[in-house]
């Protein structure tokens, strides 16, 4: 039997999703990588959904992939939106019994280690009805492969079929352990030719920029380490063995809490702020509002102030 009635017929649900995926990426093999599966897992639903439907096929197989079929395109167009509704008729439905809303967030890897991750527990205070859901990840807003309620990226940008929203300002400052300090002090601008300088890989001008900015364009460090990310050099800097150009952001918990400062807060850099992408479509519009407003508006008392010239 082809369907659950006579009166209609569906066809397999994941052969569907598999179709979808394979169209979307013409790919089998990317397919099978969104959805979790093997390349051949994905090469059997394909044709089962084609011998369900019966000529002719929904894809040319080619040397360096699979292209859609006149009759593939015209079946995509018709599979896509439904999709897309049973996507948002299940968020919708996103109340469990205790009636929180799981909000699917997807944010930078080091936004979410340094920021949100350790105030999970105090956002569940504030917000016991709200339950979310992070996974991380630096790829564009409109090239993430799942679907979320809210992405937090750099910005700001534009996206069709999002709204932009400002949650925190940022800037970029040298910081370091106090620690450090009592063996060798930061006086001056100056004195960092005593110092280790961490750089990060993707932002190597950094320093540069900011020693320009000081008015020390020439100053070479008695060292300098190149590590992969923010998250890695703050953490060398929180260990006392040297000194980061530090995003403000992600170092507040950090000067709170005395396992950093930042020796000279009136000179920093501009920097891309972090913005809330949010879906025009999405039916969890309220609670992803409701969480960015807690994030705009999260009390963080530093015991140094962070320069904003």
């Amino acid at each position: 039997m082809r369907g659950p009635s006579k009166d209609r017929p569906l066809p397999p649900l994941n052969a569907v999703r598999a179709f979808e995926a394979a169209a979307r990426r013409s790919s089998f093999k990317d397919a099978a990588a969104e959805l979790g599966v093997t390349h051949g897992a994905v090469s059997r639903q394909i044709r089962l959904l084609e011998e369900w439907l019966g000529p002719p096929a929904l894809f040319r197989r080619l040397s360096h992939g699979v292209a859609l079929t006149a009759e593939g395109r015209a079946l995509l167009g018709e599979i896509q939106p439904a999709l897309e509704r049973i996507s948002r008729g299940a968020a919708s439905h996103g109340r469990n019994a205790s009636g929180t809303v799981a909000l699917r967030v997807n944010a930078l890897a080091t936004f979410s280690l340094r920021w949100l991750v350790p105030k999970l527990g105090l956002l569940r205070e504030a917000h016991p009805e709200i339950e979310i859901e992070l996974t991380t990840g630096n790829e564009p807003v409109d090239g993430l492969a799942g679907d979320y309620d809210l992405i937090i990226r750099g910005g700001p940008d534009a996206f069709h079929g999002f709204e932009a929203r400002l949650l925190l300002p940022e800037r970029r400052l040298p910081a370091c352990s106090p620690a450090l300090l009592r063996h060798q002090p930061l006086d001056e601008v100056g004195d960092l030719a005593h110092h280790t300088l961490f750089h990060v890989a993707s932002m190597p001008r950094l320093w540069r920029d900011w020693l320009a900015k000081a008015g020390h364009g020439s100053l070479e460090p008695v060292a300098t380490l190149t590590l992969d990310h923010f998250y890695l050099s703050i953490q060398a800097a929180v260990d006392g063995l040297g000194v980061a150009m530090a995003p403000s952001t992600l170092i507040e918990d950090d000067l709170r809490t005395g396992r950093l400062m930042t020796p000279f807060p009136d000179i920093s850099l501009p920097s891309r702020s972090y913005f809330a992408y949010t879906p025009l479509d999405s039916p969890l519009r309220a609670a992803s509002d409701r969480l960015c407003t807690w994030i705009e508006d999260f009390d963080s008392t530093l015991p140094t102030r962070i320069g904003q010239q």
